[in-house]
């Protein structure tokens, strides 16, 4: 009865809902990679050094997206199966540790809630074919380098230029835009932060943002094409600048506090996968 009531539901509804389910589980890795990605850069950098200095390497225990297993970092209780289910773990635990009632914080089931919602969206924007699971993915991607940028305001290589390349590939079809476009897209992205940022260095003397972002930027670029570059910048910067302007006038932070470009980049670019061509013909008729 019930998978008759599913199989009838209209449009890409089966679909969404399979899709969102899988994407709250990727959510619950992404939480993984947003915390130990970081540490194994930090890890790897440190051994680098202990390595060209002569010295002992401060890290030999293996530490990757598998091991060790997931621990509260507390009391090292090890999470269990039943205590890693998306989201309804957290509410069946109330948000605490089991090992030393320690809170858990809600970023995590709201990182797995997005994920899955995302999902289901672009599923039901794209449909299940390639279009749809590759936009998935692209938002799995731009999870994760937003919440490292906002934590950290680095933007892993192993993401960006993953995502860059997996765009080249993408649209060897011409699934978003033609493959000359998205080559035109990768390298114009990359290099108009470029030039953004080496014109604001030779005027003030400082760095307005990071390497990491002319990379988003190119993978950006070669999702969607360089057609849609002014309007990801344009969105990008208006919303940045509101959020900086707010943060600044709310929490009483200094104007030369750095914050992350990273996020912006990414929303934008979500917004512009999905409602890109909308608003480009709206922009092109109020013009």
């Amino acid at each position: 009865m019930l998978q008759e009531i599913f199989f009838k539901l209209p449009g890409n509804t089966f679909s969404s809902i399979v899709l969102g389910i899988f994407g709250l589980l990727i959510g619950s890795f992404l939480n993984v990679v947003i915390y130990r990605l970081p540490k194994m850069m930090q890890r790897e950098a440190e051994n680098f050094v202990a390595h060209e200095t002569g010295k002992e390497l401060p890290h030999t225990s293996p530490f990757n997206l598998v091991v060790p297993r997931s621990a509260c970092p507390h009391c090292g209780h090890q999470i269990t199966a039943m205590e890693n289910i998306p989201v309804f773990s957290y509410i069946a635990i109330g948000g605490k540790c089991r090992g030393c009632k320690a809170t858990i914080s809600i970023r995590y089931p709201i990182v797995e809630l997005v994920t899955g919602l995302l999902s289901a969206g672009i599923i039901w924007h794209f449909g299940s074919g390639l279009a749809g699971i590759s936009a998935m993915f692209f938002g799995f991607l731009l999870i994760a380098m937003t919440m490292i940028d906002a934590d950290t305001q680095l933007l892993p290589d192993d993401l960006t230029l993953s995502l860059l390349w997996l765009g080249l590939l993408v649209n060897l079809n011409g699934t978003f835009c033609s493959l000359s476009s998205a080559v035109i897209g990768a390298v114009a992205g990359y290099l108009s932060l470029w030039s953004i940022f080496w014109i604001f260095k030779f005027i003030t003397g400082k760095e307005g943002m990071g390497y990491g972002d002319f990379k988003l930027l190119a993978a950006l670029g070669a999702w969607m094409g360089w057609t849609m570059l002014p309007i990801i910048i344009l969105l990008s910067s208006v919303v940045g600048a509101v959020v900086g302007i707010a943060m600044i006038v709310l929490s009483k932070r200094g104007r030369d506090t750095p914050l992350p470009f990273g996020p912006y980049l990414a929303g934008a670019g979500l917004i512009a996968l999905i409602w890109g061509n909308e608003l480009t013909h709206l922009y092109l008729g109020y013009i």
